[in-house]
This record gives C-alpha cells, sequence and structure tokens, in this order.
C-alpha cells in the first residue's frame, strides 16, 4: 500500500441544483482547504454575496459555522478539512446557500491531482452561465425574474431591469473576473 501525499489538487465541480439549463463552476483547490475556505472560495466562483447562513451535509453530518442561538449538531466548518471529508473521486457533498432561496449545490470531487507548490490555488477552469441574483425568491423566484426580465410586456419588467441596474445576463461566465477575485482573496 502507498502512503498518500500530504497534499493533493482537488478538481471539484460544483452545481447549482436543479436549475435548467445548469450553472455550475469546476474549480482547483488544495485538498488541505478547510470547509469554511471552500465556502468562501464557492461565494467568490458561484458569484454570491455572502449575505446569508450556509451549511456543508455530508451523510447525516452538517458542517458550518458555530453559533451558540441554534445549530446545537452543527459541527464547526473549520475544523474540517476537505481531504478528511471527500477522500476518493466520485464523492460529493452538499454546500446549502441561502437558507430562505433554498440554493443547494452539488459539489463533486471529480479528479484527485498532484501538488504543485507553482500552482496558484484556488483557480477556476471553467464554468457556465451566471449566479441568481441574491434574495430573488430561490427557483420559482429566479424563473419569474428571468421571464419579467427578457419580456417587455411582462408587468414587472421594468421594476426587474431596475432591480439589477438593466445589468443582467443569465449566460454570462467570466473566467478571468472570477480568478482575479480568487487571487484577491488569497493575497488577504
Amino acid at each position: 500500500m502507498t502512503a498518500r501525499p500530504l497534499r493533493s489538487v482537488y478538481q471539484l465541480k460544483v452545481t447549482l441544483k436543479y436549475l435548467r439549463p445548469p450553472i455550475w463552476r469546476r474549480l482547483l483547490i488544495a485538498s488541505t482547504a478547510n470547509l469554511s475556505e471552500l465556502h468562501k472560495v464557492l461565494q467568490i466562483v458561484m458569484g454570491w454575496t455572502n449575505s446569508h447562513l450556509h451549511n456543508f451535509i455530508i451523510g447525516n453530518e452538517q458542517y458550518g459555522e458555530p453559533h451558540e442561538e441554534f445549530f446545537d449538531a452543527m459541527k464547526d466548518e473549520s475544523k474540517f478539512r476537505l481531504d478528511q471529508l471527500l477522500r476518493h473521486e466520485k464523492e460529493k457533498l452538499l454546500y446549502n446557500y441561502d437558507y430562505g432561496d433554498g440554493w443547494e449545490h452539488e459539489v463533486l470531487l471529480e479528479k484527485i491531482l498532484p501538488f504543485k507548490h507553482d500552482m496558484a490555488l484556488p483557480q477556476c477552469i471553467k464554468g457556465k452561465r451566471a449566479c441568481p441574483p441574491e434574495d430573488i425568491g430561490g427557483i420559482p423566484g429566479y424563473a419569474m425574474f428571468l421571464e419579467a426580465i427578457h419580456d417587455p410586456s411582462h408587468p414587472e419588467h421594468e421594476e426587474m431591469r431596475e432591480w439589477v441596474n438593466d445589468d443582467f445576463d443569465a449566460e454570462h461566465f467570466d473566467i478571468h473576473e472570477i480568478n482575479n477575485l480568487l487571487n484577491q482573496y488569497t493575497k488577504r
């Protein structure tokens, strides 16, 4: 039996569940990143604003930010590394963001790659489509929003266009912008 390296690179595919066409990102991250770091990276690559509560679920276990008023059964996400929870390719975890809107993300470990010291991590290597706007009302609200902004005769067309400053393209994905934000995050 060969010893496992101390650190690897995880290629993850993150898919926002229940939407068609799918909204997804593929990223590289150190296997030793903890779930708190993964949360921050997911916020950046997906395009969220880190304005709501979140958690991770693997099996029957929940991981998140500790809070004394609630979430007694939730384990502290900062104390668990990716390589402790995802050990083999094709394993998954669930990332929930914004309990009100209910955004569920499937996080799939696609590949375990060798770690290279000169590799910039984390980095986004591919993706499709823009993340829905925050506080849109989950999947049904997002569907209504898309209908409204694309139909000038829709009663909420002007209001929705104004709400997003007339600047929303559901097909938009800018990998360079995401990687610039990831680079700024790692330099902090």
